[in-house]
């Protein structure tokens, strides 16, 4: 049986709801986070929150595709002319790579960034995450670009960092 990844949009601020609901129905999720240190006027905490708002990413087999949905914070997946699309085993992986590195200050956009030379970072804890390289007022930046949600991650990095790839 074929499992494949895909995005699941939720209910406002119910991201931990459905990935728990999927979790305790057996389905695998992964719902990607964030530190951020968050002011009050009294007080400084450090909060986790989804890195994606309103999403969950979940692998599934066909059988279990519709059962994903079932969870009353669940709105429908993300899908392209209403087909679901399926996200790349490989981008889920460079997603958890990316995101093990604590020390990296993370940049979440959802502009479009043009394509420019794609890369593979070769050495550090990004080692194997694959991406596009970009300039931003005059800094190199490693982009991991995530077309089926139409959002990007971005980092700084050495350009000594990544070997430039054909794929």
């Amino acid at each position: 049986m074929e499992y494949f990844w895909y995005a699941i949009y939720t209910k406002s601020r119910s991201e931990r709801k459905l990935y728990q609901d999927l979790l305790d129905a057996g389905i695998e999720a992964y719902l990607p986070l964030k530190k951020e240190l968050k002011t009050w006027s009294d007080r400084k905490k450090w909060v986790e929150s989804p890195l994606f708002t309103s999403y969950v990413f979940v692998r599934v087999s066909a059988k279990e595709y519709h059962q994903a949905l079932l969870s009353n914070y669940a709105v429908c997946y993300v899908s392209i002319r209403g087909k679901a699309v399926p996200i790349p085993e490989k981008q889920i992986e460079a997603l958890r790579i990316f995101l093990k590195d604590e020390n990296r200050k993370l940049e979440f956009s959802s502009a479009d960034l043009k394509a420019g030379d794609r890369v593979e970072v070769i050495c550090g804890s990004l080692k194997g995450a694959t991406g596009e390289i970009t300039q931003i007022r005059g800094r190199h930046r490693l982009v991991l670009r995530f077309d089926s949600l139409g959002t990007c991650l971005s980092t700084e990095i050495k350009i000594e960092e990544v070997k430039q790839t054909s794929i």
